[in-house]
Parts: C-alpha cells; structure tokens; sequence
C-alpha cells in the first residue's frame, strides 16, 4: 500500500490548494446503508496531516478522519520516485473539501540526505535487504512534522496496519521529532479490516473504486526511488516463486542482453558523483544506474525477512541501482579504507541496519554510528569499473588518488626490500603463542 506517493517531474514543494467553491461537495449518506466505521475518538483532534496517496485507503481514511475526529484534515503526498502522477491525488483531496494539499518532491533528498549516507555504511538488514521501505518513512515522518507546525496541526496520521514495521517506523519518527504530537493509526482503530469493507464505506461515501481494487490484489507494492518492494497475498508462501509478470524494475536475467554492459562510477568521500564521466544528482545517478541494472536484469532478491513486530515475513524486492551501488562501494573502500577501519564499519553494519530497519533512523545510536562511518569516508575517492551482464555485477577495475595497494609491496618478484620475509617467522610465532601455550596445557591434562 503506498502510504504518501506518486511521480511527477516538476517540484510542488510546500504548495498549498484552497478548494473551490464549484467543486463538489463530499456526499452525504444514509448511515444506515453505510459500514460502520467509527471508533471511539479517545482524543480531541483539531487539525491533523495524513500522509495521502490518493489511492482507495489513504481515501477512506481521509474521509474517515473527518468523520470520526471532525476535524480539519491535511493532505500530505511525497515525491520519493515511486513513479505514480500525483496530480489525480490532489484531484481527490479538493473533492473530499481538503483545503491545505501539500504535493512535495523529495527525490533528491531522499537519495542525498537518507539512502547515501545509508549506504556509507554498507547496510544490509539480515544480509541481504537493502532496506529501500526502511529508508523512506523517517523522511515522510519528517515532512509530516515540519507541515504540523507550519499548519497548527495537532495530530498526524499514516495509513500503515497493525502488523507491520512501518506503523512503528512512523510514530517512532513522530514522537523523535515532536514528542507532543498526536498520532491516529486508523488501522489500529476502525473495524474496516477486509477489502471488502473499505469498498463498501467507499461507495457509501461517494469515494471512486478503481476496477482494479475490486478484486483481491495479488500482492501489495511500495515503491521509491531506492527499490519497488512486493508482499502479500500470493506471495505469503515461501515456496512458490514469483510470476515473472510481477516485475516492473527489470528484466529477467535470461531476457537480459547477451553482451556484457560497462559502466565506471566516481566517488567523492563515500559518494557516487559522476557515471561514465558525466557528473550527476542524486536523485540523477541512482535513476540512471537503476535503468542500466534493470537493463541488465540485475537487484533482484526474494527473502524471508524478521520483522520488529515479532513475525517473519516473506518479501520480494528489486534494488537494481542498489545493487551496483553496494557493489561499487566496497571495491573503492577496498583500496582507501585501512584493515582497522573496515572491519570496524563491517562490525557495525548490522547493527546499524537494524537500526534503520526498526525506525530509528533519529536515535542518538544511529547518529553515533554515523559520525563514525563518515569519519571513514573522508579518503573513499575515486573510480571504480563494472561489468554488468545477466543479472551479475562484477568489478573489473578501482582507481583513487589515496590508494592504499602498493604493487612494489604485494608483488611476488623483487619488492626492493620494502618487505622482508623473514620478519613473517617472528610475526607468525607471536600470533600463535597463545594457541601454542593451550595446546601444551591441555596435553600435560589428558
């Protein structure tokens, strides 16, 4: 379910739309005919911004909040890539009587501000989940804020379930950045809890039903610029594999061209700044490695995931920018990073990881560890070379100007004396002194 989406190629940051008075009014009902859908308001709600989608849930609950709260709802619909128009979202905010609408494009920074700096660390949640749902809910929480305030909104809301992370990734978010804010969870609320329900308190609302949403959907999608995620439904058995159809990021690794893709990325600091010589955003490179992995049926993975809620949960995700990325990373901090210095951050990736995974992107510990990554990136410069071909991604050259491999060194001919070999026999010794000391011990005991 996308909570706050949608794709557009203009920027309507921080724009505001007050309704017309030709347009029409939300219509009136006969409760009788209507499913119930009240809980009991257990706080006073004035004002409160709902993370909007325009899709049939962020609907409902939109005009759901106006009834159960009978307050002042504002509609909130970020642009992180997801590649949905947005314009059909404010459409149906003004005809439900929203008069505040904020359509904002996060895209750059999402990639600048969040997923960089994420992958400075190497993350990988479990090993293997490149957290691309994780990583977007700390920056809607935090535009939710900012509007909040720049509204007099004393409540926010997200249209996340009950069973899942991103309820606790919101309102951990929330709580971080306004501790007095109120927060309304509507799934944890109403008793709207099958498809069927929400499309008949939709009807009864005049709320519009896309003939697609009449069905059961085959699984649910969340999407950005970072990853498209698919669960649910058809996909809750582990051993059935994917419908090939189900793919929309990238081709299979068999369809994938028969000839080998190149491609070089530099690095500034930790960062990807230029692909193949051309210097690019954010938001512009890992659009454009997306599109050359996809091309090359590369970022799929299908995982069996441990979620903070207690469940495990199967999910399937393609990340193919990602996953070049990952790959790129570690070939450049191969050369620039000292022993020390990597297996450190490789100590504290998954803690790191589960840190984001969880949703406490803005806990003092995931500062911290922040800090201490970006410290080690400040010689992560230079360029790395990729051969991309049916699915793999391979690194066939790295380059930096603070390259720590010496050749002379790590040759096996004539190294003109920077390394005597005969200094290994004391080193060696030394480190097996204390294995040496055990096994003589333990002997003298059988």
């Amino acid at each position: 379910m996308a909570l706050a989406g949608g794709h557009s190629t203009s920027s309507f940051r921080g724009t505001q739309v007050a309704t017309s008075g030709g347009l029409r009014a939300p219509v009136r009902v006969d409760r009788r005919c209507a499913v119930k859908a009240h809980a009991s308001a257990s706080v006073k709600v004035k004002k409160v911004v709902l993370a909007y989608s325009g899709g049939l849930d962020t609907s409902v609950i939109l005009k759901w909040l106006q009834e159960t709260y009978g307050c002042e709802v504002v509609t909130f619909t970020a642009d992180l890539g997801q590649g949905e128009e947005l314009e059909p979202a404010r459409a149906k905010a003004e005809q439900m009587g929203v008069k505040q609408i904020f359509i904002d494009d996060l895209r750059e920074e999402f990639v600048r501000d969040y997923v960089f700096p994420m992958f400075r660390a190497n993350s990988l949640y479990e090993g293997v989940y490149m957290l691309g749902t994780s990583i977007a809910r700390p920056l809607i929480a935090k535009r939710q804020i900012e509007i909040a305030k720049e509204v007099g909104a004393d409540a926010v809301c997200h249209g996340a379930t009950g069973k899942g992370n991103d309820q606790v990734r919101f309102e951990v978010g929330y709580y971080a950045l306004k501790p007095d804010i109120k927060v309304i969870a509507p799934w944890r609320e109403w008793d709207l809890n099958s498809r069927t329900k929400l499309i008949t308190y939709a009807e009864a609302n005049s709320i519009p039903v896309p003939s697609s949403k009449r069905g059961e959907p085959p699984f649910s999608m969340d999407a950005n610029l970072l990853h498209i995620s698919y669960e649910g439904n058809a996909l809750e058995d582990p051993r059935s594999q994917p419908d090939e159809g189900m793919f929309t990021r990238s081709v299979s690794p068999e369809q994938a061209p028969d000839k080998p893709t190149y491609i070089e990325i530099d690095f500034e600091k930790g960062d990807p700044v230029a692909l193949d010589g051309a210097q690019l955003s954010p938001a512009a490179i890992l659009t454009a490695l997306n599109k050359v992995a996809g091309d090359n049926g590369i970022g799929r993975i299908d995982i069996v995931e441990s979620r903070f809620v207690g469940m495990k949960s199967r999910g399937v995700y393609e990340t193919p920018g990602g996953t070049i990325l990952l790959a790129a990373r570690r070939a450049i901090e191969s050369i620039t990073l000292d022993r020390g210095e990597a297996h450190l951050k490789d100590e504290l990736m998954p803690k790191y990881a589960e840190l984001v995974y969880n949703g406490f992107w803005f806990s003092p510990e995931r500062l911290a560890l922040q800090a201490l990554v970006d410290k080690t990136q400040e010689f992560v410069t230079g360029t790395v070379r990729l051969k991309l071909y049916k699915g793999n991604v391979t690194v066939v050259g790295r380059k930096s100007p603070y390259s720590l491999y010496d050749p002379v060194i790590a040759s096996f001919e004539d190294d003109k004396g920077l390394y005597n070999q005969a200094d290994a026999g004391g080193f060696i010794k030394l480190q097996a002194l204390r294995l040496r000391t055990l096994g003589v011990n333990r002997h003298k005991m059988l």
